[in-house]
C-alpha cells in the first residue's frame, strides 16, 4: 500500500503523506513559516469557528444551487466532525503567518475536504470529487471567511474568560463580607490616610473587576457584525445573489451567536476597530488586576516589618538561600500576565494601522495577541481565585492596632477641634510618638473621654458622621 500521495497546486507538486488530511497549501504553508511553534491546533474554538463557517457556506451555496447537493450534505457532515475536534491534530499551520490568513483558510479547505471525500467513499486528494477550491471554499475568500471564524471563536473565547471575571469578583465579595467588621488604616501615596473597613477594600475589589463585565459585553457586540459574503474585497465577486445574507442566517443557527451581517461590505473587509477596542478592554481589565495584586502583596508585606494586614496562602518556599521566607508567588504571576496583555495591546494596534486599501494582511498577529490574551488573563484570574484569594486571612487584631496607633486618625477631629489645632495634635504625635488620644485627651483637654469615645466608635470610623 502506498503511504504518500501526489498533490499539486500552480507552483508544482509535492508529496504528502496518506494518513495527512491536509493538503499541499498547508504543506507549504509549514515550510514556509516557523514563526511561533504554535500551531492553529492550539485554539481549538479556532478551529470549530473554521468548520462553522464553511458548514454555514456549504448550506448556503446548496440552497442557491450553487452546490451540488451530495458534495455539500458531504462538506456539512465533514464540518461536524471537524467543529467536534475530531480533526485538530490536522490544523498545522503557524498562527502568525503572512498571506493575511490565507493559509489558515486553505488548511481548513484541505482537511474538510480529505475528510468529505473518504465520507464519499474517495481517497484523500481525489480532489476531482470534493475540492478544497472549487467546493469548500466555494463562495469565499480568506478575506471573509478568516476573519468571520475570528470573531466567531473570539466571541466563544470571551464566554469562558467572562466566566473567570465573575468568578474572581466573587471570591473578592465573598471575602468582604468575611472581612466587614475588622477595622484597618486607609492609606494614599503608602502614607496613612483615614480608618475604613478592610471588608470595604476587598468590595472595591470586586466593584473594580465587575465593571470590566460590561466592557466585555460591548466588545462581543462589536465583533458580532462579521463580513462573510463579501469575498476578496466586498464587492461580493464570485458569490451568487443573496449568499450573505442567507450565509449569515445559517452562521447565527449553527453557532447560536447574533451575528450581523455589515451594511458596508468593503469598510468591514478592511476594518479591524472592534479587535482594537477588545484589545483596549483586555489592557484597561489588565492594568485593574495587576493594580489589585500590588495591594495584595502590599498588604500582606512583611511578616515583621511590612503591613502585615492579610495573609497570603503559603504555596512554596520562597528562596533558596532564607529559610522560612515565603513569597506572594501569585500575585507576583499574574503581574507578569498583565505585563503581557498590555504589550500585545500595542501590537494590536499597531497591525490594526498597519492596513492598507481593501484589506488589513496583519490580521493573523492580531488574532495571535488576543488568543493569546484571552487565554493568559483566564488563566490569571482562576490562579488568582484557586491559588489566593479564597484562602487569605486577615490579621485583625494587628490591622486595628494600627489605626489606634496611627496618627491619622486625627482628621475625625477636624469637624470638632479644627484643622489647626488638629494638625499641632498630629505634629506632636509624630515627634514625640504619643498617642492623638493622650494629646488631644489627657494633656490638651480639647475634647472629653466620652466626646472621644462618641467619635471614635467603629461604625463611626468606617462610615464616619459628621459631628461637632
Amino acid at each position: 500500500m502506498s503511504t504518500s500521495r501526489i498533490e499539486h497546486d500552480f507552483l508544482g507538486e509535492r508529496s504528502l503523506p496518506d494518513t495527512a488530511y491536509y493538503g499541499i497549501q498547508t504543506l507549504r504553508a509549514l515550510e514556509n513559516f516557523a514563526i511561533t511553534g504554535i500551531p492553529i491546533k492550539n485554539e481549538p474554538l479556532f478551529v470549530q469557528a473554521l468548520a462553522y463557517v464553511k458548514k454555514g457556506a456549504a448550506l448556503a451555496n446548496k440552497e442557491l444551487g450553487v452546490l451540488p447537493a451530495n458534495i455539500a450534505d458531504a462538506i456539512a457532515a465533514a464540518c461536524d466532525r471537524v467543529a467536534a475536534g475530531e480533526f485538530d491534530n490536522q490544523f498545522l499551520t503557524d498562527m502568525i503567518q503572512g498571506g493575511a490568513g490565507t493559509s489558515v483558510n486553505m488548511n481548513a479547505n484541505e482537511v474538510i475536504a480529505n475528510v468529505a471525500l473518504e465520507m464519499m467513499g474517495h481517497q484523500k486528494g481525489e480532489y476531482q470529487y470534493c475540492h478544497p477550491n472549487n467546493h469548500v471554499n466555494c463562495s469565499q475568500s480568506t478575506n471573509d471567511a478568516y476573519p468571520t471564524a475570528f470573531r466567531i471563536a473570539l466571541n466563544n473565547k470571551l464566554v469562558g474568560y467572562r466566566e473567570t471575571l465573575v468568578e474572581l469578583a466573587d471570591a473578592f465579595a465573598q471575602k468582604a463580607e468575611e472581612f466587614r467588621d475588622i477595622l484597618k488604616m486607609g492609606r494614599t501615596q503608602l502614607q496613612d490616610a483615614v480608618p475604613m473597613s478592610m471588608g470595604d477594600e476587598f468590595r472595591a475589589f470586586a466593584t473594580n473587576l465587575r465593571e470590566e463585565l460590561l466592557r466585555i459585553d460591548d466588545s462581543r457586540r462589536l465583533i458580532d457584525e462579521i463580513n462573510m459574503g463579501a469575498t476578496a474585497i466586498g464587492s461580493r465577486i464570485n458569490a451568487p445573489t443573496g449568499y450573505p445574507e442567507l450565509v449569515t442566517e445559517h452562521l447565527r443557527a449553527i453557532t447560536g451567536l447574533n451575528l450581523i451581517l455589515a451594511g458596508d461590505l468593503f469598510e468591514a473587509t478592511y476594518d479591524t476597530g472592534a479587535y482594537v477596542q477588545l484589545s483596549g478592554v483586555l489592557k484597561r481589565t489588565a492594568v485593574k488586576l495587576s493594580k489589585i495584586c500590588n495591594d495584595l502583596r502590599l498588604l500582606s508585606s512583611g511578616p515583621r516589618t511590612g503591613i502585615n494586614e492579610i495573609n497570603l496562602p503559603p504555596l512554596q518556599p520562597g528562596s533558596s538561600i532564607m529559610p522560612g521566607k515565603v513569597n506572594p508567588v501569585v500575585p507576583e504571576v499574574v503581574n507578569q500576565t498583565a505585563f503581557y496583555v498590555i504589550g500585545a495591546d500595542l501590537t494590536v494596534t499597531m497591525a490594526a494601522e498597519a492596513g492598507q486599501l481593501q484589506l488589513n494582511v496583519m490580521e493573523p498577529v492580531i488574532s495571535f495577541a488576543l488568543f493569546t490574551s484571552i487565554s493568559y488573563m483566564t488563566n490569571a484570574c482562576r490562579t488568582l481565585r484557586e491559588k489566593c484569594v479564597v484562602g487569605i486571612t486577615a490579621n485583625k487584631e494587628h490591622a486595628e492596632n494600627l489605626v489606634r496607633n496611627s496618627i491619622g486618625i486625627v482628621t475625625q477631629l477636624n469637624p470638632v477641634i479644627g484643622y489647626e489645632a488638629s494638625a499641632e495634635i498630629a505634629k506632636e504625635a509624630l515627634k514625640t510618638g504619643k498617642s492623638v488620644h493622650d494629646i488631644a485627651v489627657t494633656e490638651r483637654g480639647l475634647l472629653t473621654q466620652e466626646k472621644w469615645d462618641e467619635i471614635f466608635t467603629f461604625e463611626n470610623l468606617i462610615r464616619p458622621v459628621f459631628m461637632k
